[in-house]
């Protein structure tokens, strides 16, 4: 199932090349003199030293150092900041960080409303003019903020960030679901209603992708997610898998060495245009190298890995 061709290059070149309107993600407005030294103290992620050309991804924990929620993250004006997380978590995650406020001079609200989403791929992206390609950088584009994503395979990915009566960005049309395709072979996963609490952030490789800051100070799960990093060796990572039928998050994902339990869990899927799917899977590293990967249940759909596009970071 792993095509190393050069027409499937060029027809990923032409597959994967234009602007998609985002319905699956929503903003959740975080405003006031205290609004960087607040998320500060909740994400996984530094913010005080976040400077305008930069964005962040982030995840939220619980004091178990699980994901409640995941977010690209980025500063619009010197007391705003504007969190891209899943819609369908949205309402959920905004009534739980605002518990946190308490005296901080920081709002949070859900501005969804008030912009609009788009996904940017191959030449849609060169407009933007970004000076180098990695990722997580972040620039103004007239009314809009742009900001440079993980590549799926060797294509530029960006998110496009603007006030919803703004024009939209340059470029074809391209299939929402397409978009997601492209999320999936990034390799960085969005937490979703399926998969809220069900991973610490290592689980599906955040410190490998710019998503942990270990430097930084405390925040909720924060001593979870230190241990699970340097006490010993990590047991659980992300991979991509490709399968023939249709996945989706939340389903398990079995392996050759145990046909009663679970190995892993489904974080991401879409549909492939090349045909089956493709999915986000966080398991076992133990059953990875095993290999006998199977969909739901041991006598499940075959599942075959992919290679990860980026390096972890045992690995750098």
């Amino acid at each position: 199932m792993i095509i190393h061709t050069m027409s499937r290059d060029v027809t990923l070149q032409n597959l994967l090349n234009g602007v998609a309107r985002l319905t699956d993600l929503g903003v959740i407005r975080v405003e006031g003199s205290d609004a960087a030294s607040f998320l500060q103290g909740q994400l996984t992620q530094d913010f005080v030293l976040l400077q305008p050309n930069q964005a962040r991804l982030a995840a939220f924990c619980s004091a178990k150092g699980r994901m409640q929620a995941s977010f690209v993250a980025f500063k619009r004006l010197d007391n705003e900041i504007l969190l891209i997380c899943n819609r369908e978590i949205l309402a959920a995650t905004l009534k739980r960080l605002s518990m946190f406020v308490m005296r901080a001079k920081a709002k949070l609200t859900d501005a969804s409303g008030d912009f609009s989403l788009f996904g940017l791929a191959g030449i849609a992206v060169q407009p933007v003019g970004f000076g180098a390609t990695v990722p997580w950088q972040c620039q103004p584009v007239g009314p809009a903020t742009a900001v440079l994503l993980y590549p799926a395979g060797p294509i530029p990915r960006a998110l496009w960030v603007a006030e919803v009566n703004a024009a939209a960005p340059p470029g074809e049309s391209l299939a929402e679901e397409t978009w997601r395709w492209s999320e999936v072979q990034s390799a960085v996963a969005t937490i979703n209603a399926k998969t809220v609490d069900a991973f610490v952030p290592q689980m599906l490789n955040y410190e490998s992708v710019g998503g942990v800051n270990f430097k930084k100070g405390c925040y909720p799960g924060q001593e979870v997610v230190a241990r699970s990093q340097f006490r010993g060796t990590l047991k659980r990572r992300a991979y991509l898998v490709h399968g023939d039928a249709p996945m989706a998050a939340g389903d398990d994902v079995f392996g050759i060495n145990d046909a009663e339990q679970a190995c892993g869990r489904v974080a991401q899927a879409a549909l492939s245009p090349f045909g089956g799917y493709a999915a986000i899977v966080s398991m076992q590293v133990a059953a990875a190298q095993a290999g006998g990967l199977t969909l739901q249940a041991a006598d499940g759909a075959a599942l075959v890995l992919q290679p990860l596009p980026y390096a972890l970071l045992e690995d750098i």
